[in-house]
């Protein structure tokens, strides 16, 4: 299922921003090198807003305990959890679309 989230000016670049999809909650990041990611919304680590953390290139920070996660694999730096990752795309008007599965 696709969903088409907004427009990607809603998120500065190198931030993130959290959408509520029906049950799903996700967090999509807007890089500075002009990509963006869509994972879960929380750390599965200690459960931290992931949208609230440092991104740099596709390397996210989590807030809480500043784990590192490559945002085009899902996986962390230790190797102790990965994150759930949605494929991305956008559209011609710059809108925002993810693929959530069925």
């Amino acid at each position: 299922m696709e969903v088409t989230l907004g427009p990607l000016h809603a998120i500065p670049e190198g931030e993130g921003r959290t959408f509520q999809v029906g049950t799903e909650r996700i967090a999509v990041f807007r890089s500075r090198q002009g990509g963006v990611f869509a994972t879960q919304a929380t750390c599965p680590h200690r459960g931290g807003p992931l949208a609230d953390g440092l991104l740099g290139g596709t390397t996210l920070i989590c807030p809480l305990h500043s784990l590192k996660f490559d945002l085009t694999s899902g996986r962390s730096s230790n190797g102790e959890c990965s994150l759930r990752t949605y494929p991305t795309h956008l559209t011609r008007t710059g809108q925002i679309v993810v693929e959530l599965g069925e």
